[in-house]
Order: structure tokens, then C-alpha cells, then sequence
């Protein structure tokens, strides 16, 4: 442990899943990869919380999908620590083919009984979302070294990303809360997994 302390030169990732967004009825008619929702008020009272909470914290950079759910998160914890929200298209959500008339809640019950998306014709292959998700990582961790980075990310680049980690087969193992904190730490090519799906900023939500 004494290695992945970020005083002894290690990078912090927490990586976060983006807050409550605005959810469409269905999506019948409409291209998934194309959805760019905004946050819904719940949203923008989870974000406003996270920043909250981390605020106090030492933070190097922001990173974020560059899609709205993912942006508007971030901003609350960008405007109280003063510095930009950087955007990294490979933290984008999983590119999810057209599966017909769905709920967004409805591709989330797909992926906790499948373990991922892969399985549907068109969609981004486990591989692909793996490997850009460990790239994004591993560019932010070489880019900051002995720093603490906040990255908002989406539930299931999230769990692809840690599942490659943990060397598991399914994409999707766990259900990440909407600002759950994810964090792992990097010294050189090693890494530590500290906490996966950390809300406690979340208890007083409505």
C-alpha cells in the first residue's frame, strides 16, 4: 500500500458516473448511440452534492464523456475548485446498436442479465469498449502523475473498465449509482482498486 499513496507518488482516478439524467418514455424510433440527455433536477442535486464533497479534496484536472449527462456533472466540482472540465470522447457511454422500442431503464436490466450489451448485433464489442476505456486511463495517469483526477464517466464504460481490471469475463457486474465514486490508483504499470460504487454523499438526496 505504502506505493499507491498519491504522497509517495501515485495517481488517484476517481472515477464517476454521472449524475441523474432526464429519461425519454422509449426509445422507439430514435438511435441510441445519438441520446445526449441533459440532467434532470434530481441530476443536478446529486452533481451539486458531489462537488460538495469533493471540493475540499486536492484535485489535479476534471475529465468527462463529452456528452451533456457527463458535462453537467462535472461543472458544479469544476466551478468550486476554479479550473476547466476536460472532454475525452473515449469515456463515452458503450455504443449501444438499436434494439427497438426500450426504456433506458430497460437496457439497464439487459446488461445486469447479459453482463454487458455485447451480445446485440451492432454494438460496440467488449473488446473495443475495454480497450479505449484503459487507454483513456492510462493517458490520464501518465498526463498526472502524484495527483488526484476527477473522470465522469457513465455506468457502463465504468463497469467495463474495472472488469477488465479485475480480469472478470461479463462487461457489466455491478450496478453504479448515478456520482458513485470509483476509485483505483497507478504506479507505473500496477494498479489498486480502492472502493467501487462510494454514494455517501448521496444520503440526504430526495
Amino acid at each position: 500500500m505504502h506505493d499507491f499513496r498519491v504522497a509517495n507518488g501515485a495517481t488517484e482516478i476517481l472515477l464517476i458516473r454521472h449524475a441523474d439524467a432526464q429519461h425519454p418514455t422509449t426509445t422507439a424510433g430514435v438511435d441510441i448511440k445519438e441520446i445526449d440527455l441533459p440532467l434532470s433536477a434530481r441530476g443536478r442535486e446529486q452533481a451539486q452534492r458531489l462537488a460538495e464533497r469533493l471540493s475540499t479534496r486536492t484535485i489535479g484536472a476534471i475529465y468527462a464523456s463529452p456528452l451533456k449527462r457527463a458535462m453537467e456533472t462535472a461543472a458544479p466540482l469544476a466551478e468550486a475548485l476554479g479550473i476547466g472540465v476536460l472532454a475525452d470522447e473515449r469515456l463515452r457511454e458503450v455504443e449501444i446498436a438499436h434494439v427497438g422500442p426500450v426504456s433506458l431503464n430497460d437496457l439497464a436490466e439487459i446488461a445486469i442479465l447479459h453482463g454487458g450489451w455485447s451480445h446485440l448485433p451492432g454494438t460496440e464489442s467488449s473488446a473495443a469498449i475495454r480497450e479505449r476505456m484503459q487507454h483513456a486511463v492510462d493517458a490520464i495517469v501518465q498526463r498526472h502523475p502524484a495527483q488526484r483526477i476527477a473522470v465522469v464517466s457513465h455506468a457502463g464504460a465504468i463497469n467495463a473498465y474495472f472488469a477488465q481490471l479485475l480480469a472478470l469475463p461479463k462487461d457489466f457486474f455491478f450496478p453504479a449509482g448515478n456520482t458513485s465514486i470509483n476509485t483505483l490508483r497507478a504506479r507505473n504499470e500496477r494498479r489498486l482498486v480502492v472502493t467501487l460504487n462510494d454514494t455517501a454523499h448521496l444520503e440526504r438526496a430526495t
